[in-house]
């Protein structure tokens, strides 16, 4: 793998950092070298919120992704922000029922998946984030479905175990994409 630099970027509520989070746990429970770094404005849920992960075999220099490999963008102004900075043959993952009408980058590929429809329709509401991951997961192979459980059962708070399933499901659906 070398290095991939992932920005997720959506607004507060759409578990943006949660998912970040679940990534880099990925990294470490594969022995990667991993940076997360979260960034979210003052009004959190339904403010701009946006995270930088870094997963790596070598040493990671510095937290801060400039040109991602990698975009997650869960709303449009988040695709707004960062598709123009993308590295070359990057690879975009947008929730098409809440980006649309946008004019692609050339030179990436551009996964549209209506994750927040899907969520909805298949009794994961909540969960359009991790839908998006799985489709991630898919194209990138980030990580391994071992190591996507065991990050998903460490970022799941203790008092919402019974969650861990509905990730499960959501990350199996992404997949399927």
């Amino acid at each position: 793998m070398a290095t991939q630099n992932i920005i997720l970027a959506g607004f507060g509520g759409q578990g943006i950092l949660f998912a970040g989070k679940v990534m880099a746990y990925c990294g470490l429970m594969e022995g990667k070298e991993v940076s997360w770094l979260p960034s979210y404005g003052p009004e959190m849920r339904g403010g701009t919120a946006n995270c930088s992960v870094c997963l790596s075999d070598e040493p990671i220099s510095s937290p801060l992704v400039l040109n991602p490999d990698v975009l997650i963008a869960m709303n449009g102004p988040s695709y707004d922000k960062f598709a123009n900075v993308m590295a070359k043959d990057g690879k975009i993952f947008i929730d098409s029922t809440l980006v649309n009408g946008k004019k692609f980058p050339d030179g990436v590929a551009v996964f549209e998946v209506p994750a927040t429809q899907l969520a909805q329709d298949q009794d994961l509401s909540g969960l359009a984030n991790i839908i998006l991951l799985g489709k991630v997961l898919k194209e990138t192979q980030f990580a391994s479905m071992e190591a996507v459980k065991k990050g998903i059962e460490k970022c799941v708070p203790p008092s919402k175990t019974h969650l861990i399933e509905a990730n499960m499901r959501a990350i199996q659906l992404g997949m399927s994409l």
